[in-house]
């Protein structure tokens, strides 16, 4: 059925209830799982008003995060016995380097969570998720 499936995580209690959830997925459908975070640089004109050191902190607990969120993708399929490959991928639009990842890892699944933006934000902005499901032809698994 699906060979890989990528899985997009930033750490939070809702990505990971869908990282269980396609980890699950490709064990039954015996696909491979690529997990990725997506980084998102600072803004230069926010960088450049900070201090080398709160840059170096900045840049330390964002790796710490990072790893965090993919540490948990590489544990949902090792204990499902599912391949499993991580990815940091960076982008000022999440979005973008999700579907870029994707299509680079020849994925023909995304799941993700439903969860973003709410309220005003979601409206002017809208979610990661929904410009996913918009931008790329790749089937796209929204786990509520």
């Amino acid at each position: 059925m699906y060979k890989t499936i990528l899985i997009p995580t930033d750490g939070t209690d809702f990505c990971e209830k869908a990282v269980k959830h396609g980890v699950e997925l490709a064990k039954l459908s015996g696909a491979k799982v690529i997990g990725v975070t997506v980084a998102v640089p600072l803004k230069r004109n926010i960088a450049s008003a900070l201090s080398p050191e709160i840059l170096d902190n900045i840049a330390a607990n964002n790796a710490a995060a990072l790893k965090k969120a993919l540490g948990s993708v590489e544990a949902a399929a090792k204990a499902a016995g599912v391949q499993c490959e991580t990815l940091v991928i960076n982008d000022e639009h999440p979005y973008q380097g999700i579907i870029e990842a994707a299509n680079k890892q020849k994925c023909d699944l995304i799941v993700m969570a439903s969860h973003g933006r709410r309220g005003l934000a979601a409206v002017i902005l809208g979610s990661e998720t929904h410009k996913v499901v918009t931008h790329t032809d790749i089937p796209v698994l929204i786990y509520r």
